[in-house]
Protein backbone atom coordinates (compact mmCIF):
# COMPACT_ATOMS: atom_id res chain seq x y z
CA UNK A 1 0.00 0.00 0.00
CA UNK A 2 3.11 1.98 -0.61
CA UNK A 3 3.10 4.89 -2.82
CA UNK A 4 6.69 5.67 -3.13
CA UNK A 5 7.05 9.17 -1.94
CA UNK A 6 6.44 10.83 0.87
CA UNK A 7 2.78 12.95 1.08
CA UNK A 8 4.93 16.31 1.19
CA UNK A 9 6.35 15.51 -2.26
CA UNK A 10 2.55 14.90 -3.86
CA UNK A 11 1.44 18.53 -3.23
CA UNK A 12 1.27 20.40 -6.91
CA UNK A 13 2.11 23.95 -7.28
CA UNK A 14 -0.95 26.25 -7.44
CA UNK A 15 -1.02 27.58 -10.59
CA UNK A 16 -1.45 23.40 -11.44
CA UNK A 17 -4.38 23.23 -9.58
CA UNK A 18 -7.99 24.25 -9.71
CA UNK A 19 -9.32 26.30 -6.33
CA UNK A 20 -11.95 24.12 -5.34
CA UNK A 21 -14.76 26.50 -3.29
CA UNK A 22 -15.88 24.41 -0.39
CA UNK A 23 -19.28 24.34 0.68
CA UNK A 24 -20.39 26.58 3.82
CA UNK A 25 -20.50 25.29 7.50
CA UNK A 26 -24.09 24.38 7.54
CA UNK A 27 -24.18 23.61 11.53
CA UNK A 28 -26.07 20.49 11.24
CA UNK A 29 -24.11 18.26 9.90
CA UNK A 30 -21.09 20.20 8.77
CA UNK A 31 -19.07 22.41 11.18
CA UNK A 32 -16.43 25.41 11.31
CA UNK A 33 -12.54 24.28 12.27
CA UNK A 34 -13.07 26.72 15.66
CA UNK A 35 -16.11 24.84 16.73
CA UNK A 36 -14.95 21.43 16.24
CA UNK A 37 -11.56 22.36 18.06
CA UNK A 38 -13.66 23.40 20.89
CA UNK A 39 -15.47 20.42 21.04
CA UNK A 40 -11.89 18.89 20.85
CA UNK A 41 -11.44 20.51 24.63
CA UNK A 42 -7.98 21.06 23.34
CA UNK A 43 -5.84 22.53 26.74
CA UNK A 44 -1.97 24.27 26.47
CA UNK A 45 -0.57 26.05 29.43
CA UNK A 46 0.15 29.70 28.34
CA UNK A 47 3.69 29.40 29.48
CA UNK A 48 4.52 25.73 27.97
CA UNK A 49 7.26 26.21 25.36
CA UNK A 50 6.28 26.08 21.21
CA UNK A 51 5.68 22.63 20.32
CA UNK A 52 5.21 24.31 16.48
CA UNK A 53 8.59 25.00 15.28
CA UNK A 54 9.31 26.68 11.65
CA UNK A 55 12.80 26.38 10.27
CA UNK A 56 13.11 28.89 8.00
CA UNK A 57 10.30 31.54 7.69
CA UNK A 58 11.25 33.36 4.61
CA UNK A 59 11.34 29.95 2.62
CA UNK A 60 7.72 29.40 3.87
CA UNK A 61 6.48 32.98 2.78
CA UNK A 62 8.84 32.09 -0.82
CA UNK A 63 7.44 28.33 -1.33
CA UNK A 64 4.67 27.79 1.29
CA UNK A 65 3.02 30.95 0.81
CA UNK A 66 4.18 31.80 -3.22
CA UNK A 67 4.22 28.48 -4.87
CA UNK A 68 1.48 26.38 -3.39
CA UNK A 69 -1.57 28.93 -2.28
CA UNK A 70 -0.67 28.35 1.76
CA UNK A 71 -2.03 25.12 2.14
CA UNK A 72 -1.14 25.20 5.46
CA UNK A 73 -4.51 26.92 6.24
CA UNK A 74 -6.29 24.37 4.73
CA UNK A 75 -4.81 21.30 5.69
CA UNK A 76 -4.63 21.73 9.37
CA UNK A 77 -7.85 20.34 10.57
CA UNK A 78 -7.78 22.88 13.28
CA UNK A 79 -6.89 26.22 11.50
CA UNK A 80 -3.45 26.67 13.50
CA UNK A 81 -1.59 28.03 10.57
CA UNK A 82 -3.28 31.43 9.04
CA UNK A 83 -1.75 33.56 6.25
CA UNK A 84 -2.79 37.17 7.52
CA UNK A 85 -2.42 40.33 4.78
CA UNK A 86 -1.27 43.63 6.63
CA UNK A 87 -0.14 46.40 5.05
CA UNK A 88 0.32 44.65 1.19
CA UNK A 89 2.53 42.03 2.86
CA UNK A 90 1.46 38.61 4.20
CA UNK A 91 2.52 37.30 7.13
CA UNK A 92 2.36 33.53 8.62
CA UNK A 93 0.68 33.20 12.24
CA UNK A 94 0.62 29.98 14.19
CA UNK A 95 -1.97 30.02 16.55
CA UNK A 96 -0.55 26.54 18.42
CA UNK A 97 -3.08 26.77 21.19
CA UNK A 98 -5.71 25.13 18.59
CA UNK A 99 -3.14 22.44 17.69
CA UNK A 100 -5.01 18.98 17.91
CA UNK A 101 -1.90 17.14 17.34
CA UNK A 102 -2.56 15.17 14.52
CA UNK A 103 1.24 16.03 13.04
CA UNK A 104 -0.29 16.76 9.52
CA UNK A 105 1.73 19.81 9.27
CA UNK A 106 4.98 17.44 9.97
CA UNK A 107 3.48 15.20 6.96
CA UNK A 108 2.27 17.63 4.52
CA UNK A 109 4.63 20.30 4.45
CA UNK A 110 5.87 20.70 0.86
CA UNK A 111 9.22 21.89 2.59
CA UNK A 112 9.53 19.88 5.70
CA UNK A 113 9.96 23.20 7.47
CA UNK A 114 7.26 22.77 10.06
CA UNK A 115 8.60 20.67 12.87
CA UNK A 116 6.02 19.00 15.18
CA UNK A 117 6.99 18.19 18.48
CA UNK A 118 5.22 16.56 21.37
CA UNK A 119 3.68 19.44 23.42
CA UNK A 120 4.82 19.68 27.47
CA UNK A 121 2.66 18.61 29.90
CA UNK A 122 0.38 15.96 28.15
CA UNK A 123 -1.99 19.33 27.21
CA UNK A 124 -3.99 19.41 24.21
CA UNK A 125 -6.93 17.75 22.72
CA UNK A 126 -9.25 15.50 25.07
CA UNK A 127 -10.04 12.72 22.47
CA UNK A 128 -12.20 11.20 24.97
CA UNK A 129 -14.56 13.00 25.23
CA UNK A 130 -14.97 13.41 21.81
Amino acid sequence: MRHGKPDSACLKPLAEVKPIAYPKPDGVLTFDKLSSVFLSNTNHAEDQPVHLKVTDLALQKRSEHDVYGGPSQRYCPAGVYEWIEEGGSVRFQINAQNCVHCKTCDIKDPNQNITWVAPEGGGGPNYVSM
